[in-house]
């Protein structure tokens, strides 16, 4: 049997977080998500620091990217490698770091605005 990536092939707001996943359209989620332009994104990252470039690579290397990428660090706000910030600004992408929690409520709104957000959620329990 094999197994498809998981994906949502729209942006949606994100219903609940908690639990170790996160639920929007309707449907659950175990795990973080990346949220880029073309989508919502099961993403493997489980701590903050296994965030790094290559990890962000879909949004790097995306046609159309986010002009503002939220950055959810899980339970707690943790810095980011200087390099990741510079390979995000040399694309035109602003990064904020945040909580979960505080990621999720501010995606949802920027969202609302129609404004050009992408998201990186690590699931917090």
């Amino acid at each position: 049997m094999r197994m498809r990536e998981a994906h949502y092939p729209g942006l949606a707001p994100i219903e609940a977080y908690g639990n170790g996943g996160f639920r929007f359209a309707g449907m659950s989620h175990r795990g973080s998500l990346l949220i880029a332009p073309d989508g919502i994104h099961g993403w493997s990252v489980t701590s903050p620091s296994e965030i790094n470039v290559g990890s962000l690579v879909r949004i790097l290397e995306a046609e159309a990217r986010p002009e503002l990428l939220l950055l959810g660090t899980g339970a707690d706000i943790v810095a980011v490698p200087r390099d990741l910030r510079a390979a995000l600004s040399s694309k035109g992408i602003r990064l904020e770091v945040m909580a979960t929690g505080a990621a999720v409520r501010t995606y949802n709104v920027l969202l609302a605005e129609k404004r050009s957000v992408g998201a990186a959620l690590i699931a917090v329990a």
